[in-house]
Parts: C-alpha cells; structure tokens; sequence
C-alpha cells in the first residue's frame, strides 16, 4: 500500500472572485475550442484498477491513486471507501461543480455548499441470494444545503439546472451502455 501513501494533495480555498474568475475563463475556453471543432466536446477519461488485499483495488487515474476497498463485513479490510462510497461521492463532487458552474453563468451566489447523498442498495443480489431484484442502488436521496444572498425560489430553479446538466447524476439516472471484455 506503500503506493497510495504519497504525499496527500490538497485544495485551497479561493475567494468568490477567484472562483468566478477561472469559471469564467474555462467556460470561455470550452466555447472556443468547440466552436472551432465540435468534435473537440468529445472527453474520454480512462481509470485503471488493480486487486490488492482481500477485495480492495488501488485505482489510478491520471496522476492520481486512491484506494477502494470494503468494510469487514464484505470481505474487505476496510482500508478505503467502498466502490459504492465512491459512486456516491461522484455524484456529490459532480454536483458541487455543476452548481458553482450553473451559479456563476446564472449570476447567483454561493457562500457555501454542501451535499449529502445517500443510496440504499440490497445485498441479496451481490451475493446471489436472490436474483431477482437490482445489484446496485434502487433509491438515491440527494440534499443539497446552499447558503448565499439569493432567494430559496433562485436556488431551487438553479438545482433544476444542475439536475439537467450534471454528468454523475445522467449516470445514476440513465442506462448507459457498457461493454465487458476479457483480454
């Protein structure tokens, strides 16, 4: 594990200015590039996992590496947050730059947010006790606590903007097609 052990990264705070600033500045430049070539909107981001311990997975993607693993319970050493841990943590993350990306462009402002999500999954499938119902989530709840000089009403259609525009979310919400391939 001694890899995962790096240095941890972190994140400084920026003033609302500083926000709005390189906001701004990355919106200009998608419009740019796009404009140019809308074949430039295409993304592909690619993330390599490799089994460690009992059932965790020490994942790279880019120049990042983090550990999933599971809690005792599931066979794990609970070393790490769980693959569901961290699909959820995908929504919550998604959804805080989608809503200061949706504020900034709407001219609202957001003196802090913070994003709660939770999903309940049942484990009959995942140990094929019963296979007749989901292995993954059948419900997610999503809560959203913005602070800032708007109104609620302002928010609230700013959340349905987010809602619309947010990729993780598309993901929880939508079926994608997904290809499985041994090599």
């Amino acid at each position: 594990m001694t890899l995962l052990r790096d240095q941890p990264t972190t994140i400084s705070d920026v003033t609302a200015d500083e926000r709005a600033e390189r906001l701004g500045r990355a919106g200009a430049a998608w419009s740019e590039r796009i404009a140019r070539d809308a074949a430039n909107a295409a993304l592909t981001s690619t993330v390599t996992g490799r089994g460690i311990g009992a059932v965790g997975t020490e994942i790279r993607a880019g120049r990042h590496r983090f550990l999933v693993d599971e809690p005792a319970g599931l066979a794990g050493d609970d070393a790490g947050p769980s693959p569901v841990e961290y699909a959820l943590g995908a929504l919550v993350s998604c959804q805080v730059v989608v809503f200061r990306l949706y504020a900034q462009a709407l001219g609202l402002t957001i003196d802090d947010i913070e994003i709660t999500a939770e999903g309940d999954l049942d484990v009959r499938k995942l140990f094929g006790i019963d296979e007749s119902g989901r292995a993954g989530f059948h419900d997610v709840r999503v809560r959203v606590d913005i602070t800032g000089p708007n109104t609620a009403e302002e928010y609230e259609r700013l959340r349905a903007v987010v809602d619309e525009h947010c990729p993780v979310l598309d993901l929880f919400a939508n079926t994608v097609p997904v290809r499985g391939a041994l090599v």
